[in-house]
């Protein structure tokens, strides 16, 4: 069994425990990379490192669907497209764990129900705080809202840079990648798809 860091002398504000054996791992990667990590900059490395993924993948502790599950009725008949755009996120590419920085826009057009505006941006969350490519975020991003609050239609667009691209391998900054997944009448309807695309800023 893994020896905990608990809250004690070494750790007076009660984070979370991190295993001997996961900061040690992290040490073996300072090593490998070529620095020491019994010098003093490095020694608590380790700790934070691991408490710092803990956050970056806090979405495999939630189920993102939750924040769709209080609905309004009373909309005063508004049928039109219900658009949240320019949502800040970061998530972490599942190949190279390194980050992925960008920006979404949500939109659905109601059926008979709406849903808080914020909780759009927190299925979006409980997705990219996870690890990642960026077409599946955005697919199950659409999917869940579609699931669950059941409305005519979902458009999904997502647009990122990713820093396993920007910072190693090609090295080419300055990149963005763009994805989109439209379902149900944005889908199927070409006039709605431009509508919602134009109202998005595409």
């Amino acid at each position: 069994m893994s020896s905990l860091v608990g809250p004690d002398e070494d750790n007076p504000l009660g984070k979370p425990p991190v295993p001997e054996d996961v900061q040690e791992a992290i040490r073996t990667l300072i090593r490998w990379a070529g620095d020491d990590p019994t010098r003093e900059g490095l020694i608590d490395t380790p700790k934070r490192v691991a408490r710092a993924w803990l956050e970056y993948c806090q979405g495999y502790q939630e189920d993102p669907a939750i924040h769709l599950s209080r609905i309004f009725e009373e909309v005063g008949g508004y049928d039109e497209v219900v658009l949240l755009k320019d949502i800040p996120f970061q998530s972490h590419c599942e190949h190279h764990m390194a980050p992925i920085i960008g920006k979404a826009a949500i939109a659905y057009l109601p059926r008979d129900h709406v849903v808080g505006i914020s909780k759009l941006a927190r299925v979006l969350h409980g997705y990219a705080r996870r690890l990642q490519i960026q077409e599946r975020l955005t697919a199950e991003v659409a999917q869940c809202i579609w699931d669950n609050l059941q409305p005519h239609g979902v458009a999904v667009v997502i647009e990122a840079s990713h820093a396993c691209m920007t910072a190693r391998g090609v090295r080419t900054p300055g990149v963005g990648m763009i994805t989109s997944r439209m379902m149900g009448t944005f889908l199927e309807d070409d006039r709605s798809r431009k509508e919602v695309l134009s109202l998005m800023g595409y």
